[in-house]
């Protein structure tokens, strides 16, 4: 059963830059920068079956212009006891109606609706067994954000090793804005 997401891509020049917000926090597991994307609508583990509804769902997007993506800020999830550090992406109004269209997509295809609020981001590092003040230091140390992005001119259908995540993750298919077909499950 292939583990499955949507998501975006993130382009080279962009992944250099948040490479460089790696290290410096004993305990974090960092993740590769290979494996950086922006995940739009997590899927889980599914059959075959259910991985060509979700294909086909996604194969569906309609046709837009590319999807600006710009990254404003280093935080964490988890409140009071981070378990993740991240870089949020702005929720700009193309982005937050990328995602609405697949989440009702993969909803038409089946899917049960996703309970987690969309907060648009990059995850840098898983944090087990790192001290909230470890992280808050990080942060505040880090001075301020300077903003950067991209533009995502497609959606990918990424798919991840069964467990708690973190890669390697495979694009499987790809579904362009421009209105191109999509590419069949590899």
């Amino acid at each position: 059963m292939p583990r499955l997401f949507a998501g975006l891509e993130i382009p080279a020049d962009a992944v250099e830059k948040l490479s460089w917000l790696r290290g410096g926090l004993p305990g974090a597991r960092f993740l590769d920068p290979g494996n950086y994307h922006l995940t739009l609508r997590f899927i889980g583990d599914v059959d075959g079956a259910t991985a060509h509804d979700v294909d086909a769902a996604l194969a569906d997007i309609r046709t837009r212009l590319a999807v600006p993506v710009t990254f404003d800020a280093l935080d964490t999830f988890g409140g009071d006891r981070p378990h993740a550090l991240i870089v949020r992406a702005r929720p700009d109004r193309a982005l937050l109606e990328l995602q609405a269209e697949i989440e009702r997509a993969l909803r038409r295809a089946g899917l049960e609706p996703e309970r987690r609020k969309f907060v648009p981001h990059v995850t840098l590092a898983r944090l087990r067994q790192v001290a909230p003040r470890d992280v808050a230091a990080l942060i505040a140390g880090r001075g301020r954000f300077v903003s950067f992005g991209f533009e995502a001119d497609r959606v990918a259908l990424f798919s991840a090793r069964e467990g708690v995540g973190g890669g390697p993750y495979i694009v499987e298919a790809e579904y362009p804005f421009s209105g191109m077909s999509a590419l069949a499950l590899r």
